[in-house]
């Protein structure tokens, strides 16, 4: 039995994802899909268009045979972050045996020496990235200045790391090394528009253009032609009842909140500094809206992408004490199931025999078996999180707020 492993948000679930399902099992071989996935937050910084179960449900329905929740305090953090957390689950299962990613260069010799380059990280990288970072330059800007002096004969292939899902491949590599993992990666071409490309495509849409399509027409007969049949009656199903949850809708909850903390500051989340702390709370006055807020906050060393997960972090109570805990404990403490195939009973019984970490669907069993303080503090973080973007569903459709004790799994 071989088995690959993918990790995707589904914000939302499109044509392009289900090429990738198709075409990892095809390329590796594979009998089974696991997927990791974001839950109901996402990397961008802002809730997830749809819920998790619905995202859940459209991966079972296209290919993927089963899917496991990201513990949000990966989620939503850094490409480093993000990777690492992904990668040590799939490890920890003891039964993937490939990784496969899209990529816009789909080259994985040169990813490859630059996951090494970055892994590295001789005398002369970081003396260069700690000077130009003292110059002001971001974090990626001041990354490739040092790449460029540590390792020139990369020179060439520094314009890989402008696209995000290069970045992300460079980063799952450098995660499958720090950890001699057995698990092979694979990496397949990007289809279609870019991954920051806003508006529609033929066949293959980003899920950025798809998302901004469903905000600006307000209706979603539009984009039938850009995601799979099963995801189309998912939207129909539950358009205006259980989704479109939008960036937006965190403004009010999370004014209140920035608000509450202004007069201590935001230092102790996560990826948050001095200087930073201080720009929100002098600007917090003019506060408006989520949106407007990340333009106002953004610099020339602080993205908008960055100030949005950060914003999340406090939201949130992402703390940076948590997450330096959590990477020194090797990462992940359990597996939490979100849906599977009846036909993936073999992966299933697999993993159960296998994994070193608690493999589990029902939360109510979740304390007989992890036995950590600090791995049952991240599993209440993703059921405090799931019950905050409950409230949104609540203030936005009128639906219950649910309990996510009481979520099921997805069987397809």
């Amino acid at each position: 039995m071989k088995t690959v492993g993918i990790i995707a948000e589904y914000n939302p679930f499109h044509n392009g994802h289900a090429y990738q399902i198709a075409k990892a099992k095809e390329i590796t071989g594979a009998d089974y899909c696991i997927i990791v996935m974001s839950g109901n937050f996402v990397q961008r910084g802002t809730p997830a268009l749809l819920d998790k179960s619905l995202r859940t449900k459209a991966a079972l329905q296209s290919g993927a045979d089963l899917v496991l929740e990201l513990p949000v305090y990966y989620a939503v953090s850094s490409a480093e972050y993000f990777a690492s957390g992904a990668v040590a689950l799939l490890d920890k299962l003891g039964v993937t045996d490939y990784l496969c990613f899209g990529s816009e260069c789909g080259n994985l010799t040169i990813l490859s020496a630059l996951a090494n380059a970055l892994l590295d990280e001789n005398a002369i990288f970081q003396s260069n990235l700690k000077e130009k970072l003292k110059d002001g330059l971001s974090y990626p800007q001041a990354r490739n200045y040092a790449l460029a002096a540590s390792s020139p004969n990369l020179k060439a292939d520094l314009d890989i790391l402008q696209s995000p899902n290069n970045i992300l491949g460079v980063e799952y590599l450098k995660a499958l090394q720090k950890r001699s993992s057995r698990i092979l990666p694979y990496t397949i071409t990007r289809e279609g528009a870019g991954y920051h490309m806003s508006k529609l495509h033929e066949s293959y849409s980003s899920a950025l253009a798809i998302r901004q399509s469903l905000c600006e027409k307000q209706d979603i007969a539009h984009v039938k032609e850009q995601v799979p049949e099963s995801m189309y009656a998912l939207f129909e199903e539950n358009y205006q009842k259980n989704f479109p949850i939008l960036p937006e809708d965190i403004s009010n909850l999370l004014c209140y909140k920035l608000m509450m903390e202004q007069e201590k500051g935001f230092t102790e989340y996560l990826d948050i500094d001095h200087d930073f702390s201080d720009r929100i709370r002098k600007l917090l006055s003019t506060y408006t809206d989520y949106s407007s807020f990340c333009e106002q906050l953004k610099s020339k060393n602080r993205t908008y992408t960055r100030v949005a997960r950060n914003l999340l972090h406090i939201l949130l109570d992402i703390y940076q004490n948590d997450m330096e805990v959590f990477c020194a404990d090797d990462y992940i403490y359990y597996a939490r199931i979100l849906g599977f195939r009846k036909d993936a009973a073999p992966l299933m019984s697999a993993i159960k025999k296998n994994t070193s970490i608690p493999f589990f669907s029902k939360l109510a069993d979740s304390d007989s078996y992890i036995s950590s303080t600090s791995g049952r503090k991240m599993l209440q973080k993703d059921i405090h999180t799931s019950h905050i973007y409950s409230l949104l569903l609540h203030q936005k459709f009128g639906q219950g707020i649910q309990n996510e004790y009481k979520t099921q799994v997805i069987i397809v």
